[in-house]
């Protein structure tokens, strides 16, 4: 069971962090919240980063939620990492982590799901059938629990951002959500927690994702506007790399996820790809001018 350090305070009870929340929120204090599934990288460090910057105290979580994972996916290898984790939080000077068990989260008889119609099937919504629900549960109890100020999460993540600023919108939830670029490796892969599964030779080939959405994104800043063009170089991009298996390509709205016709009014442009065995998203979002924007906020 998680316990205290010298520099961390570490809460594995909703009661205990509900509480501590409270009070931090009752002191006039701005609290900040990091939600996360643990196998920290640079990418989440940011977040931690943006939040200190922005907030009196932060607060992040590590949680594998079982229920945004498929009965085929990769739940029981996800990788966990924890007695890291919480060195790597000291050294970002995170206040608090709230690390709960499942029965924590889930209580035995819990039946209570939240789902956002509609937009929770598109994209990685329908490749994984329920995932979605998962994260609107998780997510709805993480913001129940801690009562953040303000929650921070990462761009790579564009369908999850929508379905949550979507949940917050739909629910009136008290709770400011701020979205961070993502972060890169040095030749583009998108930092993952699931990179740690790739071999050395699957690791060469996942950049593609990146070199597709750079090569979508410089034909847009040629002027083309027509996405089913622009969907067809990406995709031609994928192809190029044995072993890279697509699951999809596309270009849509980056609030809706509904695709568009065209990049007048900006869009998200998104993929993802099993590399191996490995499944990796990665996106960037065009404005209608075609440059790339590096936030929703």
């Amino acid at each position: 069971m998680p316990t205290a350090s010298a520099s961390i305070r570490i809460i594995d009870t909703p009661e205990q962090m509900h509480s501590l929340s409270g009070e931090i929120r009752s002191s006039g204090r701005r609290l900040g919240l990091v939600p996360t599934m643990g196998a920290l990288h640079e990418g989440h460090l940011s977040l931690m980063r943006l939040a200190r910057a922005q907030c009196d105290v932060v607060a992040a979580s590590i949680f594998v939620n079982p229920l945004q994972f498929g009965p085929n996916e990769d739940f029981d290898k996800y990788p966990r990492t924890f007695e890291s984790d919480c060195h790597k939080l000291e050294a970002e000077k995170v206040s608090l982590l709230f690390a709960p068990t499942t029965e924590a989260m889930y209580p035995p008889g819990a039946k209570t799901f939240v789902e956002v119609g509609e937009i929770s099937d598109r994209l990685d919504g329908r490749s994984r059938a329920g995932h979605f629900r998962g994260v609107a549960t998780v997510v709805t109890k993480l913001f129940t629990i801690v009562q953040p100020d303000v929650a921070f999460f990462g761009q790579k993540d564009a369908a999850q951002v929508a379905i949550i600023q979507r949940l917050v919108r739909d629910l009136n939830l008290d709770v400011r959500i701020v979205v961070a670029p993502i972060v890169r490796e040095s030749d583009g892969l998108a930092m993952s927690s699931r990179n740690a599964y790739l071999s050395p030779q699957e690791r060469k080939q996942a950049p593609v994702l990146y070199r597709a959405l750079m090569r979508v994104q410089k034909l847009a800043d040629q002027g083309e506007r027509n996405t089913a063009k622009l969907i067809a170089s990406g995709k031609a991009v994928i192809a190029e790399e044995p072993g890279v298996r697509l699951d999809y390509f596309e270009i849509v709205d980056p609030q809706t996820l509904q695709g568009v016709s065209d990049l007048r009014s900006g869009a998200l442009v998104a993929v993802a790809a099993y590399v191996g065995t490995t499944r990796l998203i990665d996106n960037v979002l065009l404005s209608g001018g075609g440059e790339v924007r590096t936030s929703l906020r």
